[in-house]
């Protein structure tokens, strides 16, 4: 039990020590063909849920798409290529092609996507016995405020959801990181779900799906 603990306080730390990692100000949460983007005078493939840095220059080719928050602001950008632009620290500046869809996401989900690389990681370390793969023990008893919470999460996914397209999971990975906060790992097998009817080529899904699989299983 309490080397089990010791694994879930890891795995806690990681979230928040990562959540903003100096420089990133934005994360990729969908992507469509062979972006490429600049970092430090190296060009590389740009990769979905990759945090952004102040400065990274992207390039959309035509028919391609990218879906770039930023944590600060919560403020979303929707690409069609071909464009490229270039990451501030709240906003993307234009280099060429059309100017992106902006959408708003409400106050504190931009915070919780950005945990979204290291609950990925956590995914992949828990599904293969890195990080507490035996479940907890039952349902989690949260406190009054926990619950309130989750509450005010659910209600923020269905806002969330109503505004998405079919195939954006930016409501899901919200509600999936809040879900893991609190440990509801039973709760969060709905949202895997849900993830992999919109995404269901998606590697990265697949990867939370089994690990909630194997939590939810391991009871």
């Amino acid at each position: 039990m309490k080397s089990m603990l010791t694994s879930l306080g890891i795995a806690a730390a990681l979230v928040a020590a990562n959540a903003f990692a100096q420089a990133d100000v934005g994360l990729i949460n969908n992507i469509q063909g062979d972006v490429s983007y600049t970092s430090g005078g190296a060009k590389a493939a740009a990769k979905a849920y990759m945090k952004v840095r102040e400065g990274d220059r992207f390039t959309v080719p035509a028919g391609g798409q990218l879906r770039l928050v930023y944590f600060k602001g919560g403020r979303q950008e929707s690409f069609s290529g071909p464009a490229s632009f270039t990451a501030g620290a709240e906003q993307s500046t234009i280099q060429s092609g059309a100017q992106p869809q902006v959408t708003n996401l409400p106050s504190g989900v931009s915070q919780k996507i950005s945990q979204t690389p290291e609950l990925i990681q956590i995914a992949k370390l828990g599904r293969s016995g890195g990080v507490a793969v035996r479940g907890v023990g039952g349902a989690q008893r949260l406190t009054p405020q926990q619950q309130a919470e989750v509450r005010q999460a659910r209600q923020t996914y269905d806002q969330l959801r109503k505004t998405a397209a079919a195939d954006d999971i930016t409501p899901e990975l919200y509600l999936y990181s809040v879900l893991q906060d609190h440990l509801l790992y039973d709760d969060m097998k709905q949202v895997v779900g849900e993830m992999q009817k919109r995404k269901p080529s998606d590697p990265d899904v697949a990867v939370m799906a089994e690990y909630v699989k194997v939590k939810t299983e391991a009871k």
